[in-house]
């Protein structure tokens, strides 16, 4: 690319596959900046998705936040309803980190009806999304739905091969139901 993207995308990549969150901040700010102009092209999105990600792992969860919203915004444009529910989902992460429990259900519950209304999505995405719908009811104290969004989310992560996810499910059941 002659605008220079392509080499700010790849040194975000590398800086990240080594885990030097900072540079691919920087890269992925600088990325974004030149993209804000044109909320149609979708590298933008990418470039927000991407940089709060790494704000997330870097602790920076209100920039996250803003960079997610902003992302959400933009696809908001477009037809990729399987991308929007994704960033929606992390969104009401960031939401469910701060304490923001009735701006994170929100999103959790938009994610779920863009996954229900779309049969190509991932029962990868549908279970994460389960999950984190299952651990904001618990932690606010909904026991029984937080019980019923494990069980269906342990049936998905059984069914796509996550160990982790399946043993992780059955121990907050466990702990649910006790």
């Amino acid at each position: 690319m002659a605008d220079g993207l392509e080499e700010l995308f790849g040194r975000a990549r590398e800086a990240k596959l080594n885990k030097r969150f900072g540079e691919a901040q920087v890269a992925l700010r600088d990325a974004a900046a030149r993209l804000r102009s044109d909320p149609m092209d979708l590298r933008g999105v990418m470039a927000l998705r991407e940089l709060a990600e790494t704000e997330r792992k870097l602790g920076e969860r209100e920039a996250a936040r803003e960079h997610y919203e902003q992302a959400v915004q933009q696809l908001r444009l477009h037809s990729d309803a399987l991308a929007l529910a994704h960033t929606v989902r992390h969104l009401g992460d960031v939401h469910r980190e701060l304490g923001r429990s009735d701006l994170a259900e929100p999103c959790y519950r938009e994610a779920l009806e863009l996954y229900d209304a779309h049969t190509e999505a991932s029962r990868l995405d549908v279970a994460n999304a389960l999950r984190s719908m299952a651990v904001l009811k618990e932690d606010t104290g909904a026991a029984a739905e937080a019980a019923a969004l494990w069980k269906r989310a342990r049936e998905l992560y059984q069914a796509t091969g996550i160990q982790a996810g399946v043993d992780e499910s059955t121990r907050r059941l466990a702990r649910l139901t006790s």
